[in-house]
Order: C-alpha cells, then sequence, then structure tokens
C-alpha cells in the first residue's frame, strides 16, 4: 500500500513538473493568428499549411500559429487592419484596392497593408452542361447561367467579364443567383446551363458537377481577356490544366487572380521574418499539403500578385534565401 501511494505521488509530482514545463513555455511563445475562409475552400488549408510550417520550428524561433476560419478577404483585410489578425489570405485584387483605396475600400483605403506572398491561382472558371454548345464565354448568350449572389467576388468578377466582352446580363435567358454550394446540383438537374466560379483549383463544386454529369470547364479567352490582363495587375492568365476533372482531357485557357499573404506594417519584423522564411525554406513539404499548392515556386511566390510593399520582415527572409537581390 505505501509503495503504492509513493509511486502515485511520484507521478504526480513528475506531471506537475511537465505541466509546469508546459506552461513555462507556452509563456515564453509569442502566438498570432491568420485569417483565413471557409472551412470547405482553399484559404483554410493554406493557412495551416503555414502554421504547420512555423510550428514545426517554434521551440527555436519562440512564435506559435493558430487558423481562424473567417469570412474570406475583405474579413481578413479589415480584422488584419483593426489589429485582430497579424495575417490573412486574400485575394490579389482586394489587396490591391485596399493598398490603393479603390473599389469598396474608396473610403477607407489600407495602405499599411503589407505583402509577405503570393499562394496559388484562382481562375475564373466557366463551366458548362455536356449538352451546350458552349467553347467560350460569348457562347454563353442566350443560356442560363450562374452569375453568383449579389455582393460576392463572383459577381463582381462576373459583371467585369461581361463588361470586357460587350456583354450585359440581359443577353442571358437566365441570370441565376445560386451559392457555389448549390451550382452542381442546379446544373446537373438541367435548371441551369452554366456557372462561373473564381476558385483554386481542385474544387469540390466543379468536381461534383464533373462527376455528375460529364459538365466541361471551358475557355473564358481572347482579346477582351487578353486587354482585362494588360489594364489591371491584378489580373493574370491562367491555365487550368487537362486531366484535373473527369472527362475534362484538354483543360482551359482563362484568367484570374492569385491568392495572397498579407499583413500590415505594424506587426514585427522578426514575426513576418520567421513565417516567411518557414514557408520558402519548407517549400516542398508545404506543396504536398494540398493539390492547389503543387505548382508554387518560391521565386513567383515572392512576385506574382503582390500590388502592395512587401512587408520589411519578408524582404529580409527573401534577401537571405537569394530570392531577391
Amino acid at each position: 500500500m505505501t509503495t503504492f501511494k509513493l509511486g502515485v505521488a511520484a507521478g504526480m509530482v513528475a506531471a506537475a513538473g511537465l505541466f509546469a514545463a508546459d506552461v513555462a513555455e507556452a509563456q515564453d511563445q509569442q502566438f498570432f493568428s491568420i485569417g483565413t475562409g471557409g472551412l470547405t475552400g482553399v484559404y483554410y488549408p493554406a493557412g495551416g499549411a503555414i502554421c504547420r510550417m512555423v510550428n514545426r520550428e517554434r521551440r527555436e524561433h519562440g512564435f506559435r500559429c493558430a487558423v481562424e476560419s473567417t469570412g474570406g478577404s475583405i474579413f481578413n483585410i479589415n480584422a488584419v487592419k483593426a489589429g485582430e489578425l497579424e495575417f490573412g489570405v486574400v485575394q490579389s485584387d482586394w489587396q490591391f484596392h485596399a493598398y490603393n483605396g479603390s473599389s469598396r475600400f474608396e473610403e477607407e483605403p489600407f495602405p499599411e497593408i503589407r505583402a509577405v506572398f503570393s499562394l496559388h491561382p484562382e481562375p475564373f472558371t466557366l463551366v458548362v452542361r455536356d449538352d451546350v454548345d458552349v467553347d467560350n464565354f460569348p457562347d454563353l448568350a442566350g443560356l442560363r447561367v450562374n452569375v453568383g449572389n449579389p455582393g460576392s467576388g463572383t459577381r463582381a468578377t462576373m459583371e467585369v467579364v461581361l463588361d470586357a466582352f460587350g456583354m450585359t446580363m440581359d443577353d442571358f435567358a437566365l441570370a441565376a443567383e445560386f451559392a457555389p454550394t448549390e451550382m452542381a446540383r442546379q446544373l446537373c438537374d438541367g435548371n441551369i446551363d452554366a456557372f462561373v466560379y473564381p476558385v483554386g483549383h481542385p474544387a469540390a463544386a466543379i468536381e461534383e458537377a464533373a462527376t455528375t454529369c460529364n459538365a466541361q470547364v471551358a475557355d473564358v479567352a481572347g482579346e477582351p481577356i487578353e486587354a482585362l490582363v494588360d489594364e489591371r495587375p491584378y489580373y493574370a492568365i491562367a491555365e487550368i490544366p487537362g486531366g484535373m476533372y473527369p472527362g475534362n482531357p484538354d483543360g482551359a485557357t482563362t484568367f484570374g487572380v492569385r491568392a495572397t499573404f498579407v499583413s500590415r506594417e505594424e506587426v514585427p519584423e522578426d514575426l513576418v521574418y520567421t513565417v516567411a522564411k518557414a514557408v520558402m525554406e519548407n517549400i516542398d513539404d508545404f506543396r504536398g499539403l494540398h493539390p492547389a499548392f503543387g505548382i508554387l515556386e518560391p521565386e513567383q511566390m515572392v512576385e506574382a500578385g503582390l500590388s502592395a510593399p512587401l512587408h520589411p520582415g519578408a524582404e529580409r527572409a527573401y534577401r537571405e534565401l537569394g530570392l531577391m537581390e
């Protein structure tokens, strides 16, 4: 009986020591948060991948990362601006508008926003039913098209594309406003002929449509798109690879934005340096954490889609790694 009591006591002392050590370690670490997006999108795993790269060395550098699921780009920019988040994943066009005080940031610009790196492309994707004849965007005239719900990024980009091609919503037989979670079902049920979706690939909604009813990915290309890309620095020509989705061996040419990783000027240089360096030094592991990251190249990540100045911490990391002169 005495031996058992001593063993329990010794175990309690040891456990208390371990707990104290864990508490001391936690107190020594500085916690920071990354704003991402919905749990089913690509932004959330992007934030998780960044945190994984940082946290594996947290005992050495003293920073510990957490991911928050948020409403996406606009929410993240506003939360970073308010100091509620240290970092956020945002579309490159909204990074541009925040820094330059344009679009919905015209009244409240955010010139202190700072770029850290870019992530995966988010092509403007046109998906059509297999029984309709659509090769390129203008072929949508006279069809039933899901244009995105009002206030969404999908709807805003759709309006830009329509204007580029000299078209309006009136050119469609129906301009539907289904949410992304409904698009594939509505397409396969025959209620719409096509939908558009700016998204990182592979995307669950497109996978569902291609698998369920052999939906096809079509081009959004030509001189109007080339002019659009030339005029707006946050857009770039994009390719959706053949074989990405079932029944789509040829892929498609389109355009789009990039997902970017941002902070604000006041965030400490050492923190941003640590995050940027952790991702770039472990890029091979990072690429393996989601299919959308497989094409990422560090040299491109420090330039593409970045329309705000680099944070000094990121710049220091990239100079050390030979990614900048």
